[in-house]
């Protein structure tokens, strides 16, 4: 308790510091500082299928007593979404996300609205003293993200991003095999997302045909996006459409690109290149076939590859110039260059898995501790500098350019 104590009153001691610095006075401090036996209270934001299965997941947990919190508020713009919500958990229902973030008592919210919601949702949700899990991407565009990073760092909140396979110990490990040395100077490095049905990525999502104006605020899942008529594909299948998404690029990419950052170390890129098409699945504006190649400025390159209409993946693979590791199953593999067979060993080390309820379990303990969660919001602002420069070249079919001092694209 009393290192507990000491951790607490540090915590409160650093966040005053910044807030005089910045010139926020109290606001900037917490509603309260969480110990290890305090119940963090959670809102959830979007209570669709990502978002009720996270409120399930905590209710279970909670219920079952793996999970000290209590989850006290919904909120959604879809009525049925909001009832079924409350008969989960009992909490109080909002349709304004905002008067949610004012309650108090709230501790922390966790965000699952469509992508181009995120952004606003999680610095107002951080102005108001929440510590928050976004689900991936954690914005819709590169500027977004540097938009939220920068309120990151300047509230001391902690912000969790929801690709929860970078909750597995093997990113971890690998980087710091890498940094080690294990592999000799980092060259290039592959990882792939595929996936095929029948009727399309994201058509599998059920539309209500008795959704209507008077069950569904339209206007408000639009939001900041280009204004249109009530469009039930686009609300129940958003991810197939621009204007609130970035298809593969932002829904799939953000998963593999997080955890690969995280293994061989965040960095901006400084160029990048896309290709890709509807081949296939036509009813949509996204591709469903996506390639991506990376540049960055310590001199390696990075290569995503994706279809919606074949399986067929590569595996995960980060080349050095003495040794390749192999990322993809369970234990990671690292094998010496043939060139370096005499002067290395191959490495054998041995990795668990991790689940989304782990994922969120790392978020609730860093709210108690004030760490950096496993997919913080540096690697999440530059893995979706890379994401969002890919799907801007894929659209205007050129190479992107960004200058990583500056923190900027170049024209």
């Amino acid at each position: 308790m009393k290192n507990e104590e000491i951790t607490r009153r540090e915590f409160v001691k650093t966040a005053a510091a910044t807030a005089a610095t910045v010139g926020l006075g109290a606001s900037l401090l917490p509603s309260r500082v969480m110990g290890a036996n305090d119940r963090i209270n959670i809102g959830v934001i979007g209570v669709g299928g990502m978002g009720y299965g996270h409120l399930d997941g905590m209710c279970n947990a909670a219920e079952k007593g793996e999970e000290n919190l209590n989850v006290v508020a919904v909120c959604d713009i879809y009525e049925p979404r909001k009832e079924g919500a409350k008969a989960r958990c009992g909490g109080e229902v909002f349709h304004d996300y905002r008067k949610l973030l004012e309650r108090k008592d709230i501790d922390a919210v966790l965000i699952a609205s469509p992508d181009h919601w995120h952004s606003r949702m999680t610095i107002d949700a951080l102005e108001a003293g929440k510590d928050v899990y976004c689900e991936k991407p954690m914005t819709h565009t590169w500027e977004e993200a540097k938009e939220v990073y920068h309120t990151v760092q300047r509230t001391g909140r902690v912000l969790q991003v929801g690709s929860q396979g970078c909750s597995e110990d093997r990113w971890q490990k690998a980087h710091d095999l890498i940094a080690s040395g294990a592999i000799g100077k980092l060259v290039w490095s592959q990882t792939s997302i595929c996936r095929n049905s029948k009727e399309g990525e994201w058509d599998y999502y059920g539309i209500d045909l008795n959704a209507g104006p008077h069950n569904l605020d339209w206007d408000a899942f639009l939001g900041p996006a280009t204004k249109r008529p009530l469009d039930l594909e686009r609300y129940f299948r958003w991810r197939k459409y621009w204007d609130y998404s970035g298809g593969i690029a932002t829904d799939l990419f953000a998963h593999v690109l997080h955890a690969l950052f995280k293994a061989i170390g965040p960095e901006f890129p400084n160029r990048v290149v896309s290709g890709g098409g509807i081949f296939i699945h036509k009813n949509r504006e996204v591709p469903d076939t996506f390639h991506v190649l990376m540049d960055f400025p310590s001199n390696h390159s990075v290569v995503c590859m994706s279809s919606m209409c074949n399986e067929q993946g590569t595996p995960v693979v980060v080349r050095g110039h003495e040794a390749t590791m192999q990322l993809s199953g369970g234990d990671i593999v690292v094998q010496p260059e043939r060139i370096f067979a005499e002067e290395r060993e191959v490495l054998r080390v041995p990795t668990r898995g991790a689940s989304q309820a782990d994922h969120r379990h790392n978020w609730l303990e860093c709210i108690r501790t004030r760490e950096k969660p496993a997919c913080d919001v540096e690697l999440a602002y530059k893995t979706m500098v890379a994401i969002d420069l890919s799907t801007r070249s894929f659209r205007e079919g050129k190479v992107m350019r960004f200058d990583p001092e500056k923190q900027e694209m170049l024209t």
